[in-house]
């Protein structure tokens, strides 16, 4: 893949999509975007040099159109929220599974050379000992990972029966900024530290988890597309730290300046998964990725631009 081919980024309109589509307009990619800004934001392309286009991955024809003229894809576009897919199974299952075997039969048909897909490690393995990596066995225990296994098994079996060279990257926790429309833990402490109301723990606070800023995801993301490895391939990007929720708590109440902001304890909610953290060494080996932005000093960064974008109002 060299920068002078065109690329589609569904969902690139979204948090992920923020950040990976100013890079890769930067590096000389032309980009076409495709979001039904059901989650997405046009504004967060604005003064970017990428193509939006407003439409539906599940939508056969706009992805047809969409995918015209370009020479591979970066799949973003998810329903994104485990919580979410326990309450509503079937609309995860639409817009993950369906929606993802929309873009590879619609990529098939094209004739592009190469889909990158975002994938999870955490929801999708389940409940293991970690680190887990590309040999820990899935188990999911939510609508949502076992969305992204079945997106991860199409992937594989298009890889295999067309030729199409698909790489999964199964992300860690990402955060950093144009996450305003995110509903995970970090939004949900800075909401409450710019409240004043007490930060929500559910659980005993020693569910953990892997966060990795959101330029370390989008630094993947690019290398899967530009390295020659074989369709089908699984990685994973994170950071390779263990972070619990009372830690990640102590470091945004850091991050804002009040240590000693109040913490609520609530019991744990169906469907998580309780400690989690992935190594990054077949990324690394594969593709040269190694994360770059510690939590002490991502999470001050991802702080102000809340403060700066979100809260000034």
């Amino acid at each position: 893949m060299t920068a002078s081919e065109g690329i589609l980024v569904t969902g690139g309109a979204g948090f992920v999509g923020a950040t990976l589509v100013r890079r890769l307009a930067a590096g000389g990619y032309r980009v076409r975007v495709l979001d039904n800004l059901s989650t997405g934001d046009a504004a967060h392309l604005s003064g970017v040099d990428a193509e939006l286009v407003k439409g539906d991955i599940r939508d056969a024809a706009a992805l047809d159109d969409a995918l015209a003229g370009l020479g591979s894809v970066i799949h973003l576009a998810a329903a994104g929220s485990v919580i979410g897919s326990v309450q509503d199974p079937g609309a995860n299952f639409e817009v993950n599974v369906l929606g993802t075997f929309r873009v590879l039969d619609a990529a098939r048909r094209a004739g592009i050379e190469r889909v990158v897909l975002a994938s999870t490690g955490g929801a999708l393995i389940g409940d293991a000992t970690p680190p887990v990596d590309e040999r820990s066995l899935p188990k999911p225990i939510s609508p949502y990972g076992a969305s992204k296994l079945a997106g991860e098994g199409y992937a594989h079996a298009f890889a295999k029966a067309y030729g199409l060279r698909t790489v999964a990257i199964r992300f860690g926790n990402v955060y950093g900024p144009w996450s305003a429309r995110k509903r995970g833990v970090i939004n949900v402490f800075f909401e409450a530290l710019h409240s004043g109301e007490p930060m929500v723990i559910h659980g005993d606070g020693t569910a953990s988890r892997d966060y990795v800023h959101v330029d370390d995801i989008s630094g993947a993301l690019r290398l899967a597309l530009e390295k020659d490895v074989p369709g089908g391939t699984v990685l994973h990007a994170a950071s390779g730290v263990e972070t619990t929720v009372s830690e990640l708590a102590d470091l945004c109440r850091r991050a804002a300046g009040v240590p000693g902001h109040p913490i609520e304890y609530r019991p744990r909610r169906a469907g998580e998964v309780g400690r989690n953290f992935a190594s990054y060494d077949l990324a690394n080996k594969l593709l040269g990725y190694a994360p770059t932005v510690t939590r002490e000093a991502g999470l001050p960064r991802t702080w102000k631009w809340f403060k700066d974008e979100v809260f000034r109002a």
